[in-house]
């Protein structure tokens, strides 16, 4: 009789055993986003089993609110008070940072880094600002970060832009990225109030956070269009050169004419590809009514984005929340899940593009940025008075695509009447307009501050 050996076993059958221990995360900080994280994967742990290959399992959580945490975990993790006791832990293979902000965020992040651990973020703040070195420290390190929940919390748009979309030359990207400014302006277009009405009742219902300059001076929308940027076109991330305004100085008024002529004015995160550079900026833009971006409403996102071989795609759902955020980093975790034993050089870049062929392509001055206008000039109501404006349009070579003259409510000084004259101009350079508006500003004859609004036509 022959004795046979034992049978080889093959590498692929040596990979299921060691993948049949669920991988292990450690979860800094479980408020909104991390509880929602915590009870989505306990709920469908079984669903994502099966698409992952593998268990994924929160095995430590850190929160300075320890009794808050226990609370919510239970006995299913082990809860600290200390973020790098969860950093510390070698059987931790995957740290999920959802504390936000720039400071102990960073430094966390990269101790994460430096031990060999994957990060999952939802930090959008972090990466517009220090992605460049999170991103190198990564790749020096042979890990990865994911980020889709940095972006329009549970549309998947990251993934979109770095794999979906990766057989397109990106032509133009423009979203809305934020649901608090997104509701406060369906607000003041339906009821027809100012701003600090609807921003006051926007904090009463909780759309809005005591504090909400990050959001409504437009901060929060252009960290997220500049990780798009970065993504579309192969840029490092680039924060400081984004142009940013807010919606604060709108005024109910210009909503109102803007809809007169077949506009929704949204705050909107643009990126475009010209042939000098790359625009990016965030600010109020009106939009042609038809598109179905600008019936976007209430705390909802949308993403437009400009590709050559696909045409145009859009993106639409909810951009924050509980459980909507979650889902985007539960996708990441089932990402990494998947690619943990990957070699570093087969898994997708962190900005889409390989690191070595990033590009320098400069981020253009907001001056030089090619748009068209609103404006709205409070003018006296006396014969001439339009005649001077066109004229100064025209030596600027600026011109009209549409003109509305409204009588202004207000009285003037001496008895006579005022009117609103409003101007929609076709594509001009930014200069050419600022120059064109103090021209016009210094008219005796023009009373108020003169309103300018870009406008995109999204075709």
């Amino acid at each position: 009789m022959t004795l046979r050996p034992p049978a080889a076993t093959s590498p692929a059958a040596d990979r299921r055993d060691a993948d049949a221990k669920p991988i292990q995360v450690g979860l800094l900080g479980i408020g909104t986003v991390g509880s929602g994280t915590f009870n989505v994967l306990v709920r469908n742990q079984a669903e994502i089993r099966r698409r992952a290959g593998r268990g994924i399992e929160i095995a430590m959580v850190a929160d300075l609110d320890t009794a808050r945490a226990e609370a919510i975990v239970g006995e299913r993790a082990h809860v600290v008070g200390d973020a790098r006791k969860v950093i510390a832990n070698p059987d931790i293979d995957i740290v999920v940072e959802l504390i936000g902000g720039y400071g102990i965020a960073r430094t966390l992040v990269l101790e994460a880094i430096a031990a060999g651990k994957h990060v999952v973020t939802a930090n959008k703040a972090l990466l517009a600002v220090h992605g460049n070195e999170i991103f190198a420290a990564a790749r020096d390190k042979g890990v990865m970060v994911a980020f889709e929940a940095a972006v329009a919390g549970g549309i998947p748009i990251i993934k979109a832009l770095r794999e979906g979309l990766t057989a397109n030359r990106i032509e133009w990207i423009a979203g809305i990225i934020n649901g608090t400014t997104n509701f406060i302006l369906s607000e003041m277009r339906d009821k027809g109030l100012d701003f600090d009405v609807v921003l006051k009742e926007a904090q009463r219902l909780g759309y809005a956070e005591a504090d909400p300059t990050f959001d409504i001076e437009g901060i929060d929308a252009a960290h997220k269009a500049t990780i798009m940027s970065a993504i579309a076109f192969g840029i490092p991330v680039q924060f400081d050169k984004a142009h940013v305004e807010g919606i604060t100085k709108l005024q109910a008024a210009d909503i109102r004419y803007a809809e007169q002529l077949g506009y929704r004015i949204k705050l909107l995160g643009i990126t475009k590809r010209r042939d000098n550079g790359i625009e990016l900026r965030v600010h109020p833009t009106l939009v042609p009514a038809r598109r179905l971006i600008a019936n976007v409403e209430g705390a909802m996102n949308a993403v437009v984005v400009q590709g050559d071989a696909v045409g145009t795609t859009l993106y639409y759902g909810k951009g924050a929340g509980s459980e909507p955020t979650a889902s985007a980093v539960i996708a990441d975790l089932v990402d990494v899940t998947r690619l943990h034993t990957a070699d570093p050089d087969h898994r997708v870049p962190h900005l889409a593009f390989q690191p070595e062929s990033l590009a320098d392509t400069p981020i253009l001055p907001i001056d030089d940025v090619v748009t068209s206008f609103y404006l709205r000039l409070q003018v006296a109501d006396q014969a001439g008075v339009l005649a001077k404006i066109t004229g100064i349009l025209a030596e600027h070579v600026i011109s009209i695509d549409a003109l509305l003259q409204r009588p202004s409510q207000d009285v003037g000084a001496e008895g006579g009447s005022k009117t609103d004259v409003i101007i929609l101009t076709h594509d001009t350079v930014e200069g050419q307009m600022r120059r064109a508006i103090a021209q016009m500003q210094a008219l005796p004859t023009v009373l108020a501050p003169i309103v300018s609004l870009r406008k995109e036509e999204l075709a």
